[in-house]
C-alpha cells in the first residue's frame, strides 16, 4: 500500500545523502547549518524554514564576496561625487536650492537598488551550473519556496544596500525628518521587491552566464538611463517619454523625490506619489506570480 508519509520521508533522506556530498556550493559556503534546518522542513508544505535557509546561504555569499561588497559601495559613491560633478555643469538647478549631487541621490539609490535586486538574482543561474539548484528541486519543498527564499534574499540585500546610501544623505547637506526616513525605507523595500521579482523572471530563462550579460546591456541599462535617475524625464525627447511610464524603475525613483524633495515642491517628480505606490505593488505581484509560474514549469 502507498503511504505518502514515508514517500517523502525516504525522497528527504535521498535529498540529504546528495546535499552531504556537496559539503560546500561553489561559493564556499558551508551547507551543514542548511541541512540541519531542512530537516526540520515539512514535506510538500511551504516551508519558513527552508525559506530562512535560502535567506542566510545569500546573506553568507554576499558578505563572502568581498570584490562584490567593494563594489556595492564604490559603484554609488562614484556616480554621485564624479558623475555628480561632471553633469553638474550641464543640469540647470539654479531655480531651485538644492545642487545637482542632492539631485542625484534619489536616482542613485534606485540604480543601487537596480543593480543589486538583478545580481542577487544571477544566483539561481550559478545555482543550475552548478547544481544546487536541482537539488533544491528535487527536495520535498514547493517550487514555491525556493522563489520566495530567492525574492526574500535579494530584496533584503538591496534594502541594505539602499539604506546604506540613504545614511549618507547629510554628507550632501539633506535633511531628513524621521517620518520621511521611514517611508523611504518602506519605498525603498517595495522598489527592491519589484525588481528582484523581476529578476526572477528573468533568470528563470537563463541557462549560462553570457545570457544575463545579454539582459545587463538590453534590459538593466535603458531602464536606468530611462527613469529619470540623472534627469528630469520631462527633459527627455517625446518619443523616449513612453518608454519611461512602462519602466517600473521611474515609478521608484520619482516616489524618492516625493520624500526627499518635499519641501522644494517634489522637484523632478513626474507622477501621483499614490501612482508610483501603485504601480510598484502591482508590478510586484505580476512579476511573482510570473516567477512562480516559470519555476513551477522549468522545475
Amino acid at each position: 500500500m502507498y503511504h505518502p508519509e514515508q514517500s517523502e520521508g525516504e525522497g528527504s533522506r535521498r535529498f540529504f545523502v546528495r546535499l552531504r556530498r556537496t559539503q560546500n556550493d561553489a561559493f564556499g559556503v558551508n551547507l551543514h547549518f542548511a541541512i540541519f534546518i531542512f530537516q526540520w522542513s515539512e514535506a510538500t508544505v511551504f516551508s519558513y524554514k527552508a525559506i530562512y535557509v535560502i535567506v542566510i546561504r545569500e546573506f553568507k555569499r554576499f558578505f563572502r564576496q568581498r570584490g562584490r561588497m567593494f563594489v556595492t559601495i564604490s559603484r554609488p559613491l562614484l556616480w554621485l561625487f564624479i558623475v555628480g560633478s561632471g553633469f553638474g555643469q550641464m543640469v540647470n538647478l539654479t531655480s531651485t536650492n538644492i545642487s545637482y549631487k542632492q539631485f542625484l541621490l534619489p536616482g542613485i539609490i534606485g540604480m543601487t537598488i537596480l543593480f543589486s535586486s538583478v545580481f542577487s538574482t544571477i544566483s539561481v543561474v550559478w545555482d543550475r551550473e552548478f547544481g544546487f539548484l536541482r537539488e533544491m528541486l528535487v527536495a520535498p519543498i514547493s517550487r514555491t519556496t525556493i522563489v520566495m527564499g530567492k525574492l526574500l534574499s535579494g530584496t533584503a540585500l538591496s534594502v541594505f544596500q539602499g539604506m546604506v546610501l540613504l545614511l549618507i544623505s547629510p554628507l550632501l547637506g539633506m535633511k531628513i525628518t524621521f517620518a520621511g526616513f521611514l517611508a523611504m525605507v518602506i519605498l525603498i523595500a517595495l522598489l527592491s521587491l519589484a525588481i528582484t521579482a523581476m529578476g526572477l523572471f528573468i533568470a528563470s530563462f537563463l541557462t549560462s552566464l553570457e545570457g544575463f550579460n545579454v539582459i545587463m546591456n538590453f534590459i538593466v541599462l535603458p531602464m536606468f538611463f530611462l527613469s529619470g535617475a540623472l534627469y528630469p524625464m520631462n527633459k527627455l525627447p517625446e518619443i523616449l517619454k513612453y518608454f519611461t511610464y512602462v519602466n517600473p524603475l521611474s515609478y521608484g525613483v520619482d516616489a524618492f523625490k516625493h520624500i526627499l524633495f518635499e519641501n522644494n515642491g517634489t522637484l523632478g517628480a513626474e507622477f501621483p506619489l499614490l501612482l508610483d505606490i501603485g504601480v510598484l505593488i502591482l508590478f510586484s505581484v505580476i512579476m511573482i506570480t510570473l516567477a512562480s509560474y516559470s519555476f513551477e514549469r522549468k522545475g
